[in-house]
């Protein structure tokens, strides 16, 4: 089962995406249907509710009288804290049995309105956030019979937009029309969507071409999401996670695919967060225990390597023990082509020599035999340290 987050600001267009994925053979997990059924008459979110803000929620047959609600609970930041504290772990309970009982091989998505707030993000191997800008909302609302200072006041106790994208890995425009949306949503299912829910089915990943691209600046946001994901996942076992490799140095060319090192105490602990790597979208590569070592303590050079089942971002995860060679060299070696332009552009000249070659990693093993030792010395002149 591959289970993806959705979310967008109110009036952004959610709703357009959920039905299109709907359609598309997606199982859809609502939270705001949730968070109805939760406080219908009889319930104890409902009864929670009344002895928090007090009967006048309520219409005259029992039920929640939302408006009323809202008057009250988004008038401060305690009183939507009360509410979200009710609301909030009986949703959490009722969206959990829904995706107990889906078969395997389903995917699901949890449209989710405050994936933000809650902190859920990096629990899904794929999230998508539908945006428009504040006042085409405002105005989309309004048609829908939502006074003005209502509608803003809403989007107000909402998160931003910019924590929206820090969390996004797929971000569908709705500035254009609702066909255009659709459109997005569905090249999106069977390009993205399916093909990730396959490759984490069986354990594949994302193999790319050795091309060279121009310095992204995104590459640190999707790295830091993924380092989200391998924290929120593993735990404790992960003693630091980083954004290493070539494209976490400002302004050098490099392949596109993030590399990100794991830290752990042990191998053997790199081995039992293989699993939970895997679940976030992340399978071990098999037989890639070992880097190719540049001194003579060979013996510690081993590591676990796991690759991305997401074709739309694909990624290296190093996982690698405390204190090592090769661990403390993918820390150093970022920081002194960085401090280094000569070494930069050097390097940068070595990766285009070696896109001709049948391997294009092992065509650089001869410079990093030779870079290894020099980036020695300078961490020890420098005083540099991880």
């Amino acid at each position: 089962m591959l289970r993806i987050g959705l979310t967008g600001g109110i009036g952004a267009g959610k709703s357009t995406v959920s039905a299109t994925f709907a359609d598309c053979g997606g199982v859809i997990v609502d939270g705001d249907v949730i968070s109805r059924e939760v406080v219908e008459p009889g319930t104890e979110g409902l009864a929670a509710l009344v002895d928090a803000f007090g009967d006048d929620i309520l219409l005259p047959d029992g039920a929640l009288n939302r408006p009323a609600l809202a008057a009250k609970a988004f008038q401060s930041d305690e009183q939507r804290a009360t509410l979200n504290g009710i609301v909030h772990p009986l949703v959490g309970k009722r969206r959990q049995e829904i995706i107990d009982s889906v078969p395997e091989g389903t995917v699901v998505v949890e449209d989710i309105p405050l994936l933000v707030e809650t902190g859920m993000a990096p629990f899904f191997p794929l999230v998508v956030v539908v945006w428009a800008d504040q006042e085409t909302r405002v105005e989309r609302l309004i048609k829908r019979g939502l006074p003005e200072h209502d509608a803003r006041a809403r989007m107000k106790a909402q998160a931003s937009d910019e924590q929206r994208r820090a969390i996004a890995d797929v971000l569908l425009d709705n500035s254009g029309t609702q066909d255009d949306l659709v459109e997005q949503a569905r090249r999106l299912w069977y390009e993205r969507v399916l093909p990730l829910a396959e490759n984490i089915r069986t354990g594949s990943v994302v193999q790319t071409g050795p091309r060279l691209v121009a310095h992204n600046p995104g590459w640190a946001a999707d790295a830091q999401r993924i380092i989200n994901r391998i924290n929120t996942a593993a735990g404790a076992k992960v003693l630091r996670a980083d954004h290493v490799g070539s494209t976490s140095v400002a302004g050098l060319d490099a392949k596109d695919v993030i590399d990100i090192q794991v830290t752990v105490a042990s191998l053997e602990d790199a081995d039992q967060i293989a699993g939970a790597l895997a679940a976030v979208g992340y399978p071990r590569r098999p037989h890639m225990d070992s880097d190719v070592p540049h001194d003579d303590d060979t013996a510690r050079w081993g590591k676990r390597l796991h690759g991305a089942a997401d074709p739309g971002r694909p990624a290296n995860i190093h996982v690698r023990v405390d204190g090592w060679p090769n661990q403390r060299f993918a820390l150093l070696f970022p920081a002194w082509l960085a401090a280094n332009p000569d070494v930069r552009e050097e390097y940068v000249e070595v990766k285009r020599a070696a896109l001709t070659a049948p391997d294009y990693a092992e065509a650089k093993e001869p410079w990093f035999a030779e870079a290894y030792p020099k980036a020695s010395a300078w961490a020890e002149a420098t005083g540099w340290r991880p």
